[in-house]
């Protein structure tokens, strides 16, 4: 049997897991992030600071540059966890549809509803991604936002097979038209204070025309 000294075996148990003091760095993090999301979803990008912040999180301002190193870092940060959950949300909507238009239409409103209850966010967010101001959002948002067409096309697919669709319908050119569609929507649900439901019907309207064409 090999002999395993004692100070190996304190290296390996470190080895294991994270120490104590990256446990609380993690739990600091995590702290802003929460403190922050609400401030920006209550009153945007613009009417969230460091210093509210803080406040909110209950510690200095000191703690929240010690993990981030400023408001944009921080917001940076929530728009991609959002974006990689919205994402997972709309994939599961779809996923539940009896027809590529249920489908379509449960994955969109799962999008919709994602930022239903922080609509500051969302404007901030959507201002923020097809801004040329901060590359560091906008790229990385973009190429997540990059994957809704995909599932769109997914779900296109699917009909094909199912026979809902005529074969030579064209599922790329379609897949994009639905998207723009999508982020189109999001206008009067952010911007203008449309309803869950009036976003619904209009979305609900929207797929059927496009899906008109492509119908056997």
């Amino acid at each position: 049997m090999k002999h395993v000294s004692p100070l190996e075996v304190t290296r390996q148990g470190r080895a294991k897991g994270p120490t104590r003091r990256a446990l609380a760095k993690q739990q600091t993090r995590a702290k802003v992030l929460a403190a922050a999301r609400k401030l920006f979803s209550e009153h945007g990008y613009q009417g969230a600071t460091i210093r509210d912040i803080a406040g909110v999180a209950g510690m200095s301002t000191g703690a929240v540059f010690a993990n981030f190193s400023d408001k944009t870092d921080l917001f940076r940060d929530i728009v991609s966890a959002d974006l990689e959950q919205l994402i997972a949300l709309m994939r599961e909507g779809a996923s539940r549809g009896k027809t590529v238009e249920d489908a379509l239409l449960r994955l969109f409103m799962a999008g919709y509803g994602f930022y239903r209850d922080q609509m500051p966010l969302a404007r901030a967010a959507l201002v923020a991604i097809w801004s040329e101001e901060d590359e560091g959002i906008s790229a990385a948002s973009r190429e997540r936002l990059g994957l809704i067409p995909r599932l769109i096309a997914d779900q296109l697919a699917l009909g094909i097979e199912r026979g809902e669709l005529r074969q030579e319908c064209d599922l790329k050119l379609r897949a994009q038209m639905l998207f723009e569609m999508f982020l189109a929507n999001f206008r009067p649900a952010v911007f203008e204070s449309w309803t869950v439901e009036a976003v619904q019907a209009r979305a609900r309207d929207q797929i059927r025309v496009l899906l008109s064409g492509a119908r056997r």
